[in-house]
């Protein structure tokens, strides 16, 4: 779905994230219809004809092309983002692999950052190989690592930053222009930072997406995902092409869902905030605790880049390493009582996961080590609770 200039241009990010895309049926509700309808109909054959060969108006045909509830979804979220298009797609990962799909094909070339998600790590070592594209990984901090990389034709550059789980940052705008010169569409997995805080686009990058499961849904109901641009040449011809064929469709029902985590996101953005840099600098004061990663802490290796990409503030994750490896861990998990086991992350709930043995368990133990994750960390998911619950709930279980 695409945005239109209207007078809604004019509104701040916390308005568009309440009103953005809203669009009232005959009933003139206040909180957003479901349409949970798979087709439409039509009054005549002819009206049918027309809708399928383009020479009629512009109006739904079936829910897997598009949907009402699903549309107000990705013009919020492409307003919210400054975006000119949004598609919602099942999930995260589904937006993540479409998007990159979209941009190359057999004989092309896609270079990534190392420092990957699980998933996102397969699809550029394992799946799109499969294809017949050439992938490269590199040290995301790394600038001479990338400027090797991209001295050749690319399709493709797909980074997370901050990444998961290690938290590294890296430089869109450097990376961008690198990128660009060597023919490539920059994808940017910006989850873990949202679009409250860090607008990709404006730093260079061509694509951003997002698994809306996380922050913007926000407290652990529904699956979800989005890829926003500006391209619609890319839209029309390559992107569409693959989610109207292959359907990884958003349900109207967790579009709706996604729609209310939206009105709420930058306040609890704030709260997550809050929170995760008191426990930050408390975690760093405990002497069972090795080594903590958090951006918004001057001891993180790229503090500075952090502030200046990220509105001056670090986000809702902490990376945690612990002096006793993977026993100490399991230990601090087990002995939690507030704080949930959960791979997920940015929900209202504070989550924590040991990387190693679940989101990256099928990644090498060395090629884990390259992208900075040990046996002794954890990923802490900061969510809403009292500050100082959290902290005593840590406090105790790293004394077990």
């Amino acid at each position: 779905m695409t945005t239109e200039k209207k007078a809604s241009d004019k509104w701040r990010a916390a308005t568009r994230s309440v009103r953005g895309g809203t669009a009232r049926s005959g009933f003139n509700e206040t909180s957003e219809a479901i349409f949970m309808n798979s087709g439409y109909v039509y009054d005549t054959a002819a009206e049918a004809e027309a809708s399928f060969d383009g020479t009629g108006p512009e109006r739904f045909v079936y829910s897997r092309f598009a949907n009402p509830t699903v549309g107000m979804f990705e013009e919020r979220l492409a307003m919210l983002e400054g975006a000119a298009y949004c598609r919602a797609t099942a999930s995260g990962m589904s937006a993540v692999w479409n998007a990159l799909i979209a941009c190359t094909k057999a004989g092309g070339r896609v270079v990534g950052s190392r420092a990957l998600f699980g998933s996102c790590e397969f699809i550029l070592t394992t799946l799109l190989p499969r294809f017949g594209v050439e992938t490269e990984l590199v040290d995301g901090t790394d600038h001479a690592a990338w400027e090797k990389a991209l001295s050749k034709p690319t399709d493709a550059v797909f980074m997370e930053t901050p990444s998961n789980p290690t938290l590294e940052v890296i430089d869109i705008a450097f990376v961008a222009d690198l990128a660009h010169k060597a023919g490539a569409k920059v994808v940017v997995d910006n989850v873990f930072a949202t679009p409250i805080l860090q607008k990709p686009m404006e730093l260079g990058a061509d694509i951003v997406v997002y698994s809306a499961t996380k922050h913007i849904d926000g407290q652990g109901r529904c699956l979800g995902g989005a890829i926003l641009f500006n391209d619609k040449e890319w839209h029309d011809n390559h992107l569409t092409t693959f989610l109207r064929h292959t359907g990884p469709s958003m349900s109207p029902f967790n579009a709706w869902v996604l729609l209310k985590g939206l009105e709420t996101l930058s306040l609890r953005i704030d709260q997550h905030i809050c929170n995760a840099m008191d426990l930050a600098q408390f975690l760093s004061e405990q002497p069972q605790v090795s080594r903590v990663i958090y951006p918004g802490l001057k001891s993180h290796p790229q503090h500075e880049l952090a502030m200046k990409q990220m509105s001056g503030r670090g986000g809702g994750l902490i990376a945690v390493e612990l002096a006793g490896g993977k026993a100490a861990a399991f230990s601090l998990m087990d002995n939690l009582q507030i704080i949930d086991i959960s791979n997920n992350l940015g929900d209202a709930k504070s989550l924590v996961t040991h990387p190693w043995t679940t989101t990256h368990q099928r990644v090498p133990a060395e090629d884990k080590i390259t992208m900075g994750i040990t046996e002794g960390m954890l990923r802490l998911s900061v969510g809403l609770e009292d500050i100082d619950d959290l902290k005593e709930d840590l406090y105790a279980a790293l004394r077990v």
